[in-house]
């Protein structure tokens, strides 16, 4: 929305430099050198005094129409600026035209089914021939995410964002998004399946990097990239599903074919800084690898402090705040917790709630929380604990809605959380169900998700597995 918002102040903005100077076709901009464009999304229009305006209103030339842009659709600006990067110049609509009007769906399908499109007339070159660039940059990089997939294909300048380094920068002073979910599915292991809780749409993207002869799970995330690691537990690959960007990380120094947990942070704010990502294993082993040398490195041993084997809960992905993992373990129950800055493993005994099965960890503005199943007798319901720092005790925040937990009465459910940084996507399912519903730390709300079905498919898809990312356009592996 507040890229729609911007787009929108952008357009009302050069509406008034029309409506000043569109009666005047002979005037160019370049002849009013009083008047500056600056590159940013705050137009510096003259001031013109009243008596001026009269006179701009007392010629006979026609009046141009402005567009309505608080009752358009996000479509409708999308459709804007589309028209703007096909014809290289933008121009506005003609003369003594009506603003356009919103129809019904029925006189849309009527006007699709007669042959009939309404076409907009491209806008003044010699308005827009001066229009900054950086201008485009910056409304393209505050656009919905799934819009850009769209945009790419207006021209090949604007496909071309991708690698424009001004690019990058205006979409890291864009706050971060909701989070997306990368998931697979039960039938289809080797290609995965995006969720955008945004616009509660499934996306299926296809990479083709990853290997089609292993069956390979994302286990870990940061800055819009996302860690795989095959079932084997052998080789790990890092990829942007968004733009493509693959790597497969070179082969661990230390040979452990055993189960292990993964975690992944940024060297800075952003993936140009690099990343590290972190694996360790029940019997103390553990390394980091580090994107800057390419390389697996072992910093050390696990301090005596920390009880071995480790017992980690592998339904838990790991948490991360800042430069600090987290991963829960058992046998004594608690968290156990590594700084990739310092390298200095910790270990806090918590303990569990009663009756809970199936809990992970998850993570919202620096807060430590816990979601699991509650189950007493015949009932079972979604909870949501946060770690209180002082007494280093579980505080039970939310349960989930009383009348969604009535279907689960006397079921042998279980759950698996797909995300936890803020945004969490919760798998619940039995023999006579399959549920998704997402739930917001921060406010509270639970809502249900729509089922995953592939392109000219019919049949929805049992999530195996998933892990949030916030979705980053830019992210280099």
């Amino acid at each position: 929305m507040e890229g729609l918002a911007m787009l929108r102040q952008l357009i009302g903005q050069l509406q008034e430099l029309v409506e000043v100077y569109g009666s005047h076709p002979h005037y160019h901009l370049q002849q009013h050198h009083h008047l500056h464009l600056q590159p940013s999304l705050q137009f510096q229009l003259p001031l013109l005094n009243h008596h001026s305006q009269q006179q701009h209103q007392q010629h006979q030339h026609p009046r141009w129409c402005p567009i309505n842009v608080d009752e358009g659709s996000p479509d409708d600006y999308y459709s804007f600026m589309m028209a703007a990067g096909k014809s290289g110049s933008l121009k506005m609509l003609e003369p003594c035209k009506p603003p356009p009007t919103k129809r019904s769906r029925k006189e849309r399908t009527r006007g699709k089914s007669s042959g009939t499109t309404n076409t907009t007339e491209p806008m003044e070159q010699h308005i827009w021939k001066d229009f900054p660039e950086d201008l485009y940059e910056a409304v393209i990089a505050r656009l919905p995410i799934a819009t850009f997939f769209r945009f790419r294909t207006v021209c090949r300048k604007w496909n071309s964002l991708l690698d424009s380094e001004s690019f990058s920068q205006h979409c890291a002073e864009v706050p971060q998004a909701t989070p997306w979910f990368y998931t697979i599915t039960h039938e289809n292991v080797n290609s995965g399946a995006m969720y955008d809780p945004s616009l509660k749409k499934w996306h299926h993207p296809t990479i083709s990097s990853l290997p089609t002869k292993l069956i390979v799970l994302p286990v870990a995330s940061a800055g819009g990239l996302v860690c795989f690691l095959d079932i084997g537990n052998r080789n790990f690959y890092v990829c942007n599903p968004l733009n493509q960007s693959f790597k497969e990380l070179p082969a661990r120094s230390v040979k452990v074919w055993s189960r292990v947990a993964v975690g992944m942070t940024l060297n800075g704010s952003s993936t140009s800084e690099g990343y590290k990502i972190l694996w360790v294993g029940c019997d103390g082993e553990y390394e980091v690898y580090d994107s800057v040398r390419n390389s697996w490195i072992r910093p050390g041993i696990m301090p005596s402090s920390v009880k071995l084997p480790l017992s980690l809960n592998f339904r838990s992905q790991a948490v991360s705040i800042d430069d600090t993992l987290y991963f829960m373990r058992s046998d004594p129950e608690g968290i156990v917790s590594y700084d990739m800055v310092t390298g200095i493993w910790k270990q806090f005994i918590i303990p569990t709630p009663l009756h809970l099965t199936d809990h992970t960890l998850a993570e919202c503005g620096g807060r430590i929380m816990l979601v699991g199943l509650l189950t007493k007798n015949a009932a079972t319901c979604v909870c949501i604990w946060e770690l209180q720092k002082m007494t280093l005790l579980w505080k039970e925040v939310d349960r989930m809605p009383n009348i969604w937990c009535l279907e689960f009465y006397g079921k042998h459910v279980r759950m698996t959380c797909l995300g936890n940084k803020g945004l969490l996507m919760l798998s619940l399912r039995s023999r006579q169900m399959n549920r998704l519903v997402t739930y917001n730390v921060s406010s509270r709300e639970w809502l249900k998700v729509p089922g995953c079905v592939v392109p000219h498919g019919r049949k929805r898809q049992w999530i195996a597995c998933g892990t949030a990312f916030y979705p980053c356009l830019t992210a280099v592996a």
